[in-house]
């Protein structure tokens, strides 16, 4: 299976954002094809490799639904990945996320509002006749 999808990147430093976009392959979470946004890398390098470098992340993203993610970058090769553990969770996340209809939730509480909130009535009682 070769399923590719587009991603939006950001690479984290402790005073500024490096956004970029690439393809998350979902069968090795390989991340290919990255441009960066006013970003040149052969001036400045990974942004991974700057000292006030923090994390990098991702983000897919289905309209106005989002899954983030956490992105591993090597510095040595620099290539940028998801983890074998990050990317099963985030295959599960994105398939429940996706397939939800408009205005449906994950949430069990929002499916239901009335249900966490009113206990439920006992039945009312039929009065006995009398003998």
């Amino acid at each position: 299976m070769d399923l590719k999808l587009p991603i939006a990147i950001s690479d984290e430093l402790t005073e500024m954002v490096i956004k970029s976009t690439g393809n998350l392959d979902l069968a090795s979470g390989e991340i290919r094809s990255i441009e960066y946004e006013d970003y040149d890398t052969s001036l400045s390098g990974l942004p991974a490799e700057n000292e006030e470098y923090e994390f990098t992340s991702g983000v897919l993203s289905n309209g106005k639904k989002e899954v983030e993610f956490r992105i591993e970058v090597d510095v040595l090769t620099g290539l940028y990945s998801v983890t074998p553990s990050e990317l099963l969770e985030l295959k599960g996340r994105a398939a429940k996320l996706f397939t939800l209809a408009p205005g449906e939730s994950t949430r069990p509480e929002a499916q239901n509002p009335g249900a966490a909130r009113a206990p439920a009535k006992a039945p009312a009682k039929t009065p006995r006749k009398p003998r």
